[in-house]
């Protein structure tokens, strides 16, 4: 396993804050995005979704997750359905709303940012 893993997953600590902040709820169910009968069983399980995904480098920190329910989240990171793009739009303005200032380079891994003077 990598040495930058653990930078990439949620600590316990960053998943209650999320989980805190986000009223234990999916975020796209709070708006009612998309939401099926035939889903409501996957609607009770919740996980936390990353914005910029895992793959990417994208870092375990409350900046860059939100508590999704699984049918939306395997919606967002299946993409087969095409709504990728405008759920990664809802989640974006989602987590701005919290911390607008925050740049989405700040949500991953860079190993040598402290050499970038960033």
């Amino acid at each position: 396993m990598a040495k930058y893993t653990k930078y990439l997953e949620f600590s316990t600590k960053e998943r209650v804050a999320i989980k805190e902040r986000d009223n234990y709820q999916c975020i796209f169910c709070q708006i009612g995005y998309k939401m099926p009968l035939a889903a409501v069983l996957e609607m009770d399980i919740t996980d936390i979704m990353h914005y910029i995904p895992r793959s990417s480098m994208g870092l375990g920190i409350r900046q860059n997750g939100a508590v999704g329910c699984r049918y939306h989240h395997h919606m967002m990171d299946n993409g087969s359905s095409g709504d990728r793009k405008e759920m990664l739009e809802l989640f974006k303005s989602y987590l701005d709303e919290f911390y607008p200032d925050f740049a989405d380079r700040d949500r991953k891994y860079d190993k040598w940012r402290f050499l970038k003077g960033e």
